[in-house]
């Protein structure tokens, strides 16, 4: 008896992430999920999931040419915020559906932020450094750390988790300013934040207009007691410009939680900078928030496969009315 069921390919690389709760949620479809490995290429990805209904992508690349290839596919669904591994444009022109879940690590990733701020400014990873070789200052290293409270703090992009940050560090008593064109002067308001140009980056997504947004024109007009954090996507910041400014002391210091190509590479000049603070692109991970992935990925499909409309469309233009929708 042939099985009829969807199929549902789930690819999340590295990533040690139990989706049950993925199948449960699609058993109303009915559809059957598939955990894949990372592909080496687009034509073993093409291979292995020739008969997909829908994909589920942490950071595997989802071309033209593998929606053009995969004829059933109807939506791709990216397990977090950012989408730039999906080929958004061609996902709309084929008609494919493409999902994100935008709200998950809102809390997380601001937090993160915010933890990457203190961190630095307080010397932390240093003073840790020092008590475990043996050195015992009994003070903050660097010549302009240690407080917050009046200093200003610059946000690049408004949006859901920009403005949780604001949220947090305006209760370190400090001025927030932001920069986001797409941001009405009600959200600004609201949160008590002053519209500027761009200032110091925070968060913002990667796309055309953002890729190497921050790079050496940007760091040529910061101060030279600034810091840079940057939780969203690594080729937002220019990282070679990056390192000569730090180098020159035209910038006081880094916090980063992505990089240009990840892994960082261990011979990137970023890691060995005593200024720079690094973490492994984890700033979006709690056990809670980790923990509802397959259930909100699982249900998004489940309302594609049903011939209802996902809650988190990328590319709405494939509801216009004449538009191409493979979902139909």
């Amino acid at each position: 008896m042939t099985d009829k069921s969807s199929r549902v390919y789930v690819i999340l690389g590295n990533a040690q992430w139990n989706f049950a709760d993925c199948q449960t949620a699609l058993s109303r479809v009915p559809a059957r999920m598939i955990s894949l490995p990372a592909f080496e290429t687009e034509d073993e990805m093409i291979a292995r999931t020739r008969d997909a209904d829908a994909l589920v992508v942490s950071s595997a690349p989802v071309t033209r040419g593998v929606m053009s290839a995969l004829e059933g596919l109807k939506v791709v669904v990216r397990t977090g915020v950012g989408y730039d591994v999906i080929d958004v444009p061609a996902a709309t022109e084929l008609g494919v559906i493409v999902v994100n879940i935008p709200d998950l690590w809102i809390r997380e990733v601001a937090n993160h932020a915010l933890a990457l701020l203190l961190a630095w400014n307080r010397g932390i990873v240093v003073m840790d450094r020092q008590v475990h070789a043996g050195v015992w200052t009994g003070r903050v290293p660097g010549s302009h750390t240690g407080a917050l409270h009046g200093e200003i703090v610059g946000i690049v992009g408004l949006g859901n988790i920009g403005s949780a940050f604001a949220r947090r560090v305006a209760a370190l008593e400090t001025k927030v300013i932001a920069c986001d064109p797409y941001v009405d002067d009600q959200r600004f308001a609201a949160l008590g934040v002053e519209r500027v140009t761009l200032e110091t980056l925070v968060h913002t997504l990667l796309n055309a207009e953002t890729r190497h947004l921050i790079g050496a024109a940007f760091f040529g007009r910061m101060k030279p007691t600034a810091i840079l954090i940057n939780t969203s996507r690594g080729p937002v910041v220019d990282e070679q410009a990056l390192a000569r400014a730090l180098r020159d002391k035209r910038l006081a210091g880094a916090a980063l939680d992505v990089w240009e190509d990840e892994p960082v590479a261990r011979d990137n000049p970023l890691l060995k900078m005593d200024n720079v603070i690094a973490t492994p692109h984890a700033a979006y991970f709690s056990s809670a928030a980790v923990a509802q992935i397959p259930r909100r990925c699982g249900e998004e499909i489940a309302r594609v496969l049903t011939g209802q409309r996902p809650l988190n469309v990328v590319n709405p233009e494939v509801y216009t009315t004449g538009a191409v929708r493979r979902a139909r």
